[in-house]
């Protein structure tokens, strides 16, 4: 193999004195900005590393509301039981039996919405069989109604508060009060995604260039 053919940021790797940790963050580092290690006057280096640190901090600024949204959520999310952000599970009264039609499920859902004067429209029903119940959930608004999957008796009432914060979380909250689709969702969702990627490259790129610089210097 001709070694003189190989470029100069490949012999910045392949350095049998580094140490793991170092060997590793220049591999990450090339990987991420495939740009020469060490043939670079320092100036222009450390300009790169000041417009990148530019970078990060405009990208940061904005997205940091959208971060604390979506660690706020997943927090409340993961403990949506415990903190009860959703009615509990209610186990049927009756110990054997015949379950009722869906149809019969929708039916009695559709009712107590028109006693509540709320959208009857139901969206899906979740049955339970080790429980003997059904939940009855509705398009246009978050109330769960539970039934007793044998007698067709309403055990409860209740709203499912993890649904609309699973909403908040993904952005389909904008969805779900103007289009009905997925277009808010698919762009915040990718947009936020592709931020924090980006920020995560940058920040590891402003952290180990200048440690870099520093060797090259000594």
């Amino acid at each position: 193999m001709d070694f003189t053919a190989v470029p100069i940021k490949y012999f910045a790797l392949v350095d049998f004195s580094l140490s793991c940790e170092t060997v590793l963050s220049r591999l990450l580092l090339w990987a991420c900005f495939p740009i020469p290690m060490s043939n670079e006057p320092i100036k222009i280096q450390a300009k790169r590393t000041r417009s990148l640190r530019k970078l990060h901090r405009l990208m940061g600024i904005p997205l940091i509301v959208f971060f604390l949204v979506i660690g706020i959520t997943s927090i409340l999310l993961a403990w949506k039981k415990k903190a009860e952000l959703l009615p509990p599970t209610l186990t049927s009264k009756v110990e054997q039996g015949t379950w009722i039609l869906p149809s019969e499920m929708v039916r009695i859902g559709e009712e107590e919405m028109k006693k509540m004067g709320r959208d009857p429209e139901v969206d899906r029903i979740d049955i339970r069989p080790d429980k003997g119940t059904a939940k009855v959930t509705f398009k246009t608004h978050f109330t769960e109604v539970q039934v007793d999957g044998y007698s067709g008796e309403i055990l409860s009432v209740g709203t499912r508060h993890s649904d609309w914060i699973e909403k908040v979380h993904d952005g389909s909250i904008v969805d779900y009060y103007t289009t009905g689709e997925e277009g808010a969702k698919l762009t915040y969702s990718t947009l936020v995604s592709l931020g924090l990627i980006l920020l995560a490259v940058s920040g590891f790129y402003i952290w180990y260039y200048p440690k870099l610089m520093r060797k090259m210097k000594e």
